[in-house]
Parts: C-alpha cells; sequence; structure tokens
C-alpha cells in the first residue's frame, strides 16, 4: 500500500550521507560568522555562506530590515567555519551574548574597530603604477 511510504505515518527516504566536504565553484563550501556594527555602535550578528557578497548587500542597503533601518554595515569580526550547523551554533551562541561580551571579541581582534571589508571590490594599484588607466 502507497500511504505507508508517506512521511507523515514516520517512515522517512533515506538521507544520503556526505562522506567528505562538499564543494561549490570547485572550491570547498565555506561559512561565516560575522558581526557588523553602525557608526553608532550597533551591533548585529549574522551568518552567510557568500561573505563578500552579503557584505555587500549590507553596504548598498538591499536587504530589509534590521541592518537596513539602523544602518549596519562595517564588518568588524568574522569567523570561518566548514560545517554549516557549526556556523549556526556559532551564531546563536554570540547572539545570546550581551553586547559587552560581543564588543569584546571584536576588540580582541580588531580594537579599532576597522571595516574589514573597505577594500573589497575596489581595483589595487602598486607603486609607481599610474592612476589612469592603460587601454
Amino acid at each position: 500500500m502507497l500511504t505507508a511510504m508517506m512521511p507523515h505515518q514516520g517512515v522517512l527516504p533515506e538521507q544520503p550521507v556526505l562522506r567528505s566536504f562538499a564543494m561549490r565553484h570547485g572550491s570547498f563550501y565555506k561559512f561565516w560568522v560575522y558581526i557588523l556594527i553602525s557608526r553608532t555602535g550597533t551591533v548585529y550578528v549574522g551568518i552567510t555562506g557568500h561573505l563578500a557578497r552579503r557584505i555587500q548587500q549590507h553596504k548598498i542597503e538591499t536587504i530589509e530590515g534590521f541592518t537596513r533601518r539602523y544602518k549596519v554595515d562595517r564588518l568588524v569580526y568574522y569567523e570561518t567555519y566548514t560545517q554549516v550547523m557549526t556556523a549556526i551554533q556559532r551564531e546563536k551562541q554570540i547572539k545570546r551574548w550581551r553586547r559587552e561580551k560581543k564588543i569584546g571579541l571584536i576588540e580582541r581582534t580588531n580594537p579599532r574597530y576597522q571595516d574589514l571589508a573597505e577594500q573589497w571590490g575596489r581595483e589595487m594599484r602598486f607603486r609607481g603604477e599610474p592612476l589612469e588607466k592603460t587601454p
């Protein structure tokens, strides 16, 4: 009878076992837990599988919600993970912390609150290289 195979009756289809790290576009998946801060000191903790793209979204305010409303767009801290569940657990852990503990985490590695993504996506120039573009 076909009804025995329906998930609501407790029979679940077999899940494939991942024997090695998954890959995306020829490289291993990575997940980032990151902290953003606004110029007024509002703190935001997030998680993503595409850090550069997500930070760019925050900077140009394409993500509606908290970060857009409070102009939280400066990347001040991040951690990298290969397992999504580990990254999710870490994000939840940091989100539960009091503000003072989050600030302490940032200040241990970035005491000046520099925007770690400030130069991302910009063209690099080297000493002696002309500022005008060459054809």
